[in-house]
């Protein structure tokens, strides 16, 4: 297709528009770049304090207690840099689509939080990432509050453990190195297989193996849009390429 990239203009915005009237069942399918207007940094601009906060390997965080306290160091140095984060326009314009009730979900890499604090419910948000709002123990799942971690770090200086079973309490994100949740991929698989549209939005479209989730839809039938400030490996099997703000496009669309 000849006008598969289109610029930020009318032209290309109302054909995201068209598509986006003629589906019924839509998949968004979100990276850092929805929330980067929000104040979240991503992972590759230059500068990125991501790069100065490098999290943990999960088989360094297992074996080694030093580096159980590193990470929750380095945990906790991120969520200062965006704590007062709020839900932004991409944000908001998946929320009015859920509202038509065309949306059957949001898969995304994020674990910002920001797509359920933006009122969607939850069983439409699949986190294939985690979440770094609260924390998980390794042992139990028993689920703890930051806030009571934090305490005891700042308090103790060590390493949080479960009250519940002694088992180490890690960030309820998936690090590097982290089995993928079965039941988040498996309902992320389920959702981009029967959608008619996936909207890709503010991925690199690198990170395997969510990466591939877009390229399923497409090959079981449904039209691709991405969305996103630079190239990504997919462009050339979407009907529609758009390098344009996120949130401005998506709030003027949707």
């Amino acid at each position: 297709m000849t006008d598969r990239f289109l610029p930020p203009s009318h032209d290309g915005l109302d054909r995201l528009r068209d598509l986006v009237a003629g589906a019924r069942d839509i998949v968004a399918f979100t990276g850092a770049g929805i929330s980067t207007e929000c104040g979240v940094p991503d992972f590759r601009s230059p500068g990125s304090p991501w790069l100065v906060h490098k999290p943990i390997a999960y088989q360094s965080f297992m074996a080694s207690e030093q580096a159980r306290r590193e990470a929750w160091r380095r945990k906790f140095a991120m969520d200062d840099t965006y704590r007062h984060a709020e839900p932004g326009r991409g944000h908001a314009a998946l929320a009015a689509l859920h509202a038509r009730g065309v949306l059957r979900a949001v898969v995304t890499q994020n674990i910002d939080n920001l797509h359920l604090r933006s009122g969607l419910p939850p069983e439409k948000v699949i986190e294939l990432h985690g979440n770094g709002s609260y924390a998980v123990c390794l042992g139990c799942d028993k689920r703890h509050e930051l806030a009571d971690v934090r305490a005891s770090f700042e308090r103790t200086g060590e390493a949080p453990r479960c009250d519940a079973c002694g088992g180490p309490v890690k960030s309820a994100t998936i690090s590097f190195g982290q089995p993928m949740p079965e039941d988040a991929m498996r309902r992320a698989m389920h959702a981009v297989s029967r959608c008619d549209l996936l909207l890709a939005i503010g991925s690199s479209l690198v990170v395997q193996p969510a990466a591939r989730l877009p390229l399923i839809a497409k090959t079981e039938g449904a039209a691709l849009v991405i969305l996103n400030r630079d190239p990504t490996p997919l462009d050339g099997f979407a009907d529609l390429v758009l390098r344009a703000d996120i949130g401005d496009a998506l709030s003027r669309v949707l």
